[in-house]
């Protein structure tokens, strides 16, 4: 595992809210708005960006801790900009606080934790279960 980051480093990433983005579950769709799992899928990805740069090619991320605090919708088709703020690295964990906006608007932010850990011990870890 590299240590590229510190704390306060961020990295973006924009989604345009897709119809598979909006509210929907076994009953069908709910509204036309971007979804709280969708949006905490999409936080996690801007998080993931951070490990993307710092595994090796031996190790991969797993994701232990994502909290959403949804503050306001974001229609189909609106641009959505997450920023994702390094808020700790302790050992093999990073964790992060996430912003998301359209425009100025504030629609959600959070926080996401990742470790970084061999592929060996996740298949095995995995296999045990």
């Amino acid at each position: 595992m590299r240590q590229l980051f510190k704390p306060g480093d961020q990295k973006t990433f924009t989604r345009v809210v897709r119809e598979e983005d909006c509210a929907a579950f076994d009953s069908g769709r709910v509204h036309p708005v971007y979804a709280t799992f969708a949006l905490g899928r999409d936080a996690e990805w801007c998080c993931r960006l951070f490990v993307l740069e710092m595994k090796d090619a031996h190790e991969e991320g797993i994701g232990t801790m994502l909290s959403v605090e949804h503050h306001s919708p974001a229609t189909l088709g609106s641009e959505v900009r997450f920023t994702a703020t390094v808020t700790g690295l302790e050992g093999h964990r990073i964790r992060c606080s996430f912003e998301a906006r359209v425009g100025g608007r504030l629609i959600a932010r959070g926080e996401q934790e990742q470790k970084i850990l061999p592929k060996e011990k996740l298949d095995r870890l995995f296999s045990q279960l």
